[in-house]
């Protein structure tokens, strides 16, 4: 038999020197914004001498002086009360250019041999499609799920293991070796560097692939035992028939998770349960359909609250506006739900908290009475209902209010009631709510 001269990926390393793939990797960074690392180089900045500094990258790998930089350790606050916070790891532009075009090389080649029941982080695969196949598997009597939560997943990552499962595929050395010293770069935290001996930054352009590298061992084993599951990044459930398969299943995945993946399973946020008391990806399995969880209800709920102070300079354009910002993004992700009366309720919430303002800007209620008689309200239903002992909460919601201030007028000052849309979607027909 010949010997392989030529073995497959042999080449990745020249591949990434060539700065016409480079540019390609500063393209998708660009798209993808985010601000500074370490040095302050902002990417307009980057951008300027756009030419020098990918020359520059490209001679630097070429002749291994390139060195990551340690990226900008970040916090962000997790959802939801007391819920702690998340820390980010911020490379520098060039240290995301090089990154992301790794990834545009190795995705292609790792991608096909991932597990169908991964939908994170991959290409034309979302949260949707991951909750919809959860559901197919509910609908099919695996209703009980065995929710599995990773402590720290992306700081615990083994280095050397991570390497090791890149290296079954990628014969190129060099490509190991630049990913090992991306994950060893280190960080920044107030000015004072960390180590980074395990873990995957989360942050990073590759942390994303290089996470579903690592769990796809977890996937395999899954497939192996005949389990069926949904995963998407590290949020990972396994649907089963009863209580006591998820318990059988709960203890053997968590001893092979632990033993072979060197990873930690959070045990006390781990559970068996039905799959209406489970939650995934912000969303719920109740009677055979798709629900907003009620976590995500109340975070919802929460910064409603946030959006609408009562004591504000803001005008309520403003408000209007902000609310708008984040409650388009909030339906757009959570639309899936099959129970377009939670956007109702969400809705309801917020006029009732802008009339509420309302109320308590007129200051005095003589104030409030004459401004809803000049809304064409009847002034003895205005008189009834402001001039009683009702508190300025219940005033908000008495229909002297809603008469002034309705669901309509809400609407033409910008505050759209999406619930809408989902009606129309699911019925075909155009039918306001009144709450």
């Amino acid at each position: 038999m010949e010997e392989n001269l030529n073995p497959p990926n042999a080449n990745l390393f020249e591949r990434l020197c060539d700065t016409n793939i480079l540019y390609q990797g500063f393209v998708a960074v660009k798209r993808n914004k985010g601000s500074h690392g370490i040095d302050g180089v902002s990417i307009e900045k980057f951008s300027q001498q756009l030419d020098k500094e990918l020359a520059q990258l490209s001679e630097e790998l070429k002749s291994w002086s390139y060195k990551p930089s340690p990226v900008r350790r970040v916090e962000i606050p997790k959802p939801g009360k007391n819920a702690g916070v998340r820390i980010l790891g911020v490379p520098t532009i060039r240290d995301r250019v090089v990154q992301t075009t790794l990834k545009q090389l190795l995705e292609p080649i790792f991608d096909p041999t991932f597990s169908d029941n991964s939908y994170g982080f991959r290409p034309s695969r979302n949260q949707e499609q991951a909750v919809q196949a959860a559901l197919k598997i509910v609908k099919s009597g695996k209703s009980y799920v065995v929710d599995m939560d990773l402590e720290k997943f992306f700081d615990k990552v083994s280095h050397d293991r991570l390497i090791h499962r890149l290296s079954l595929t990628i014969s190129d050395k060099r490509i190991l070796r630049l990913v090992g010293m991306t994950l060893r770069s280190g960080a920044m935290d107030n000015g004072l560097f960390c180590k980074t001996e395990e873990g995957t930054t989360q942050g990073s352009p590759l942390s994303p692939l290089l996470s579903n590298i690592v769990l796809d061992e977890l996937d395999k084993e899954l497939e192996h035992r005949g389990l069926e599951f949904c995963r998407f990044a590290d949020d990972s459930n396994i649907f089963v028939a009863s209580q006591k398969a998820g318990e059988r299943v709960m203890r053997n995945i968590t001893k092979f998770i632990e033993t072979k993946l060197k990873l930690k399973v959070n045990r006390s946020k781990s559970q068996v349960a039905k799959s209406d008391k489970v939650k995934f990806l912000g969303m719920t399995i109740v009677n055979d359909a798709i629900a907003i969880s009620k976590a995500s209800m109340q975070r919802a709920f929460d910064k409603v609250r946030s959006l609408t102070p009562r004591g504000t300079h803001k005008t309520l354009e403003d408000t209007i506006q902000s609310i708008m910002r984040w409650y388009t993004g909030w339906y757009n992700y959570h639309k899936m739900t099959y129970f377009p009366s939670q956007f109702s309720a969400i809705e309801a919430r917020l006029r009732r908290r802008l009339r509420a303002r309302i109320v308590v800007q007129c200051k005095k209620r003589r104030y409030l009475s004459k401004r809803l008689v000049k809304r064409g309200v009847k002034p003895g239903l205005v008189y009834s209902d402001i001039f009683s002992n009702k508190g300025k909460w219940a005033l908000s919601i008495c229909p002297a209010m809603h008469k002034g201030y309705s669901n309509e007028w809400f609407e033409s000052q910008g505050l759209r009631r999406l619930s809408e849309s989902k009606l129309e979607h699911w019925f075909g027909i155009r039918k306001w709510v009144k709450l």
